[in-house]
């Protein structure tokens, strides 16, 4: 096993070290790459458009990484399966459900940090992440894609969005496929808006099997760059259009417009 680096301890205004810099390969944390700082809106900014993220559990110090390879669904390449489609289009059918944009997008955080996942006890999304990044969205970065059921929120995820980026940050469902609808609704939504690549981080089967793949974190950080230069999206909202964009005619579309995630008018009719 190769002998760790030395993390840097960041404080105050401590600038993020280079990326390359992170743990790799053969050690104990590959990718941890400093230790430290606070979740203040300027650090995460900071933090996301550098390619780095926040991952830690309650009681440990805030920890800062950057793997390799990097998680990445390219929107052009989200797999929407036979099987995903029909549940898909018979939500879409069901006069009692709605997809919702930033609704409520703290209920949504806490649902994710209440989720189960195998193999893990406790979660990431402590309530300190919580708070920040329930500030992070009243500043107009975080959002949430919402699945609603006969007023009931049963499954969403949230993430973040800088210039022509989506960084996914965790997703959760109360029923079955209500978290892939609303990824679903996500990738229709960056298709529309030019976005082409969600981050998704860390590898998992469940990723994998909707079309997200694994890239090298040097690739990853050009097409980042690129991405954060461009001019951030001013409105994010539920239009039932964008459905064609993935091959569904929704039954019964209604043009949308900003406020449409906000409201009743968001709920796909049948």
């Amino acid at each position: 096993m190769k002998p760790a680096a030395a993390l840097v301890w960041l404080e105050g205004d401590d600038p993020f070290p280079p990326v390359d810099q992170a743990l790799g390969p053969g050690t104990d944390l590959p990718g941890l790459l400093a230790v430290g700082g606070d979740l203040s809106l300027a650090r995460l900014e900071q933090a996301y458009r550098q390619g780095i993220f926040p991952w830690y559990t309650e009681g440990q110090p805030l920890l800062w990484w950057a793997p390799d390879p990097r998680m990445v669904l390219k929107t052009a390449n989200f797999k929407l399966s036979r099987s995903l489609s029909k549940t898909l289009r018979r939500f879409l059918a069901a006069a009692d459900g709605a997809v919702r944009v930033d609704h409520d997008v703290e209920r949504v955080l806490a649902a994710c940090a209440n989720a189960p996942r195998d193999g893990q006890r406790g979660t990431w999304i402590t309530p300190a992440m919580q708070q920040a990044y329930a500030r992070w969205h009243r500043a107009g970065r975080v959002h949430s894609f919402e699945v609603w059921q006969g007023g009931d929120l049963v499954g969403g995820l949230y993430g973040v969005n800088i210039g022509h980026m989506f960084f996914g940050e965790s997703m959760f469902s109360r029923c079955t496929d209500a978290s892939k609808w609303a990824l679903a609704a996500l990738v229709a939504a960056c298709r529309r808006r030019g976005i082409e690549w969600i981050d998704c981080q860390q590898n998992t089967a469940h990723l994998a099997s909707l079309g997200a793949a694994e890239v090298p974190r040097h690739e990853f950080m050009q097409h980042l760059t690129r991405a954060c230069a461009a001019h951030t999206v001013d409105e994010w909202f539920y239009d039932p259009r964008d459905w064609t964009l993935l091959g569904i005619e929704p039954p019964g579309a209604r043009p949308a417009g900003p406020q449409s995630g906000l409201t009743e008018d968001s709920q796909a009719q049948p």
